[in-house]
């Protein structure tokens, strides 16, 4: 459709979904408000009531919405569901942050090249959960965050930047999971950014920068 002169040209809209704080969709939202990304952040939505990020992003005067995965007799019930719901806002970008559930290859699929996941490993290590812990179990000594494309294998998406955080012979998982949060908040309004201006995308299951395919890592951000 041609735009009429004058009118302002139609930013990217993106749909963030959360499960918990909200602590990723926050820095992402406050990196719009600040200009460093380009695009709108059309709703919010949550699929557990109550939680403290959807008052974050009411602060943010962003659309906060739940879905209630308790409230579905099944997770193909849900997932429909969410998908009507976020349909209504006709999104560019899916951005899951926090977000606790596992999706159904129809979900995936639909929203395939176009939704992003963060993980707190350097993915393939340690996909699932508990991550930090098994990190230090394992004797690693590094660890960090990825933000890979989401695609039915779970934790298995191409994977677009990896920030690293060193692990001391002292560590505690919970020490551990906080710097690894701070690098969290740097490398996904990144990728967001990137996305959004059209500079990364997926194409034959790979994640690719300004057209050149990336490392299976991703781009790596040391400390």
């Amino acid at each position: 459709m041609m735009r009429s002169p004058g009118e302002p040209e139609k930013k990217p809209r993106i749909v963030i979904l959360i499960s918990g704080s909200g602590s990723n969709m926050a820095a992402i939202a406050d990196a719009v408000k600040a200009g460093d990304i380009d695009a709108d952040i059309a709703a919010v939505i949550s699929n557990k009531p109550d939680v403290a990020g959807l008052q974050k992003a009411r602060d943010r005067d962003i659309d906060a919405q739940v879905v209630d995965h308790s409230g579905f007799q099944s997770r193909e019930h849900f997932d429909v569901a969410l998908m009507r719901k976020i349909d209504e806002y006709e999104p560019d970008l899916i951005v899951l942050a926090g977000f606790m559930r596992i999706l159904t290859a129809d979900f995936v699929r639909r929203y395939l090249g176009r939704m992003l996941n963060i993980h707190p490993s350097l993915l393939p290590k340690y996909q699932g959960l508990h991550t930090h812990q098994r990190a230090i179990d394992a004797g690693d000594t590094e660890h960090g965050v990825t933000v890979h494309f989401v695609t039915e294998e779970l934790d298995d998406g191409p994977n677009v930047i990896q920030a690293v955080v060193t692990i001391s012979s002292d560590d505690t998982a919970d020490a551990l999971q906080q710097r690894v949060r701070q690098q969290e908040h740097i490398i996904y309004p990144i990728a967001v950014k990137w996305f959004v201006s059209g500079r990364l995308t997926m194409k034959d299951n790979q994640a690719m920068l300004d057209g050149i395919a990336l490392p299976a890592g991703g781009l790596r951000l040391e400390q």
